[in-house]
């Protein structure tokens, strides 16, 4: 007779916690593990994984499938890259709480901030709540494919309370504002909620252009919040922001923890318009651990990339007037009108003559030094010598023209990288220092989120084949860190001590990964969202098992057809 629902044998076990890896077997049963060792009683399933790294499944703190997670059981590209639990709610962004009459304006919001289309979500999103607790609800009710939490999102919150006010950048919250913001936090995360989250960066706007409601929120309002959130004794605090003045950024961030006593998070990245102040930020955010704070920097695990073709949102010809006659075309009739000898020269004539210009056309579109082509698979890490100016170089020809016909190749599915932020010095050697920080964590993948600009919700695998085994231009670290950066650290981060950890009591997220074999493919483009909405999406392979709660979810990269995946309310406390 059975004794375990599950046992995965003979694997080396990387058990998150950073301990070194060993051979040996892991039991399940109810959805929790039970046994790793030497593992004498059958299960009434057994996994052969002789030759495989047997780890947790990673956890993910820095998503946005807000909108996502209640229109669709499978949140992917996360569930594709051992991906177990997700966080969402991020940057100060969501759906609730909302009034009737703030639908559109927080849809324009979504679509601004994380590059959303409106029509998918004008379509997808039901609206059946408007309270937190009734959003928690709606995605309570749908399975899914892994793990779901969401937070309290400020700007959301702000039009709630404020109305119009709340986005105007005039004016100031009053303190019954204010107190009436933090008791509604607060109950979203007495309902459910693992935190709270605000945005301080100008890169934030809405589909409109406007800024962000919570960019000129002030620091009297957010400790205001923070401190009625200290009230519940749980919840995290989430920020990002562009702390051109770091000291009074820091300053009020720390006074938040101050007056909550709980932990915070912000966005931790190397900026090309100040390649040094990720340093800055790295001493501040030392100091303010030693000090006695719980403070974490949420740091992405390569650059920070931008996606440019033909059905992207970006192209480097999309602010050229002789392209935007073809703009709004579909990919096949581009790749038709740009095949045309006259239509090319046209373009190009009037790429070279000055008259692409605009917002975008002036900061990274044309920069053509800082465009690579997307590889089969794609190249992270590009040297200069691959970008597309040096191509176009030993060819013969111009940068344009070599990035114009680039563009027509795979019928128009061809697409360039941008790396944007961590990628100053034109290597990952800044990643790497914020990666071995202390006090920092892997996040930033933006899963369901830049679905036509970015896709980076391929980190976790990205973590452990580059950082773990293929970098050719600099140090590796080991793989038992890895693992413990996206399972164990970012798990505690966010307050789920129950998970990560492949141990007796914990939950039995798990991969099962032929290392060997670990890889990604290059991103493609799909039109599946509601509407037909397009979205990047990437896929993984060497991932031989994926199991949520002890229940296989994807076996070889495909489906089971399995929704075990719950929505996690609040912090989950570690087993005893």
């Amino acid at each position: 007779m059975a004794e375990h629902d599950l046992v995965i044998r003979n694997g080396t076990v990387i058990d998150g916690t950073g301990a070194p890896r060993c051979i040996a077997d892991v039991a399940i049963s109810a959805g929790i593990v039970t046994e790793v060792g030497d593992v004498s009683g059958a299960g009434r399933r057994e996994v052969d994984a002789d030759g495989a790294l047997v780890t947790p499944g990673f956890v993910d703190i820095h998503c946005h499938y807000d909108g996502q997670a209640t229109w669709d059981e499978r949140l992917q590209p996360s569930s594709w890259h051992g991906v177990t639990t997700v966080v969402m709610g991020n940057c100060g962004v969501g759906f609730a709480p909302v009034h009737d009459h703030d639908h559109e304006r927080l849809i324009q919001l979504m679509e601004g901030v994380e590059d959303i289309p409106g029509a998918a979500l004008s379509e997808g999103l039901s609206w059946d709540w408007t309270g937190f607790d009734g959003f928690l609800d709606a995605v309570d009710a749908r399975p899914h494919d892994l793990d779901v939490a969401a937070q309290v999102p400020h700007a959301a919150l702000r039009l709630h309370v404020m109305g119009a006010r709340g986005a105007d950048h005039e004016s100031v919250a009053t303190p019954e504002e204010v107190a009436e913001m933090g008791r509604i936090a607060a109950a979203g995360i007495e309902s459910g909620a693992l935190g709270f989250t605000t945005s301080r960066t100008r890169n934030h706007r809405t589909s409109t252009g406007a800024y962000t409601p919570t960019l000129t929120a002030e620091r009297a309002e957010l400790t205001g919040i923070a401190e009625a959130i200290g009230t519940t004794g749980t919840g995290v605090l989430q920020m990002v922001g562009d702390f051109v003045d770091a000291e009074y950024e820091f300053e009020t961030l720390v006074e938040m923890m101050r007056v909550s006593g709980r932990p915070l998070s912000f966005s931790l990245a190397q900026s090309p318009l100040a390649p040094d102040m990720h340093h800055d930020l790295m001493r501040r955010l030392t100091a303010a651990n030693e000090a006695g704070f719980t403070m974490r920097g949420q740091t992405a695990p390569r650059a920070v990339g931008l996606l440019m073709g033909l059905d992207c949102t970006l192209n480097p010809f999309m602010t050229n007037p002789v392209f935007g006659e073809i703009a709004t075309a579909s990919v096949a009739q581009k790749v038709a009108a740009m095949s045309d000898p006259d239509f090319r020269r046209r373009v190009l004539e009037a790429q070279s003559s000055g008259k692409a210009k605009g917002k975008v056309g002036g900061s990274i579109i044309g920069v053509f030094e800082r465009m690579f082509p997307l590889t089969d698979p794609p190249d992270y890490e590009p040297d200069t010598e691959t970008s597309a100016a040096a191509r176009a170089a030993r060819s013969g020809v111009s940068p344009q023209e070599w990035v114009y016909d680039y563009l027509l190749g795979d019928d128009g599915a061809a697409m360039l990288y941008v790396p944007f932020l961590n990628y100053a010095d034109g290597n990952l050697d800044a990643t790497r220092e914020m990666l071995a920080h202390p006090h920092t964590v892997p996040g930033l993948s933006d899963g369901g989120a830049h679905v036509g600009t970015i896709c980076d919700g391929s980190f976790p695998t990205f973590l452990l084949t580059h950082w773990g085994r293929d970098r050719a231009r600099g140090d590796l670290f080991d793989l038992e860190f890895l693992v413990n950066q996206h399972t164990q650290a970012t798990a505690t981060t966010v307050g789920l001590d129950d998970r990560g950890i492949l141990a007796p009591g914990y939950r039995a997220d798990v991969n099962v990964i032929d290392f060997d074999r670990l890889a990604i493919a290059r991103p493609e483009m799909h039109h599946d969202l509601p509407a037909g909405g397009r979205r990047v999406l990437q896929r993984a392979s060497g991932y031989r098992h994926t199991f949520v709660a002890g229940v296989e979810t994807y076996a070889d990269g495909e489906a089971t057809g399995e929704l075990p995946g719950r929505l996690v309310r609040g912090a989950q406390p570690t087993p005893t």
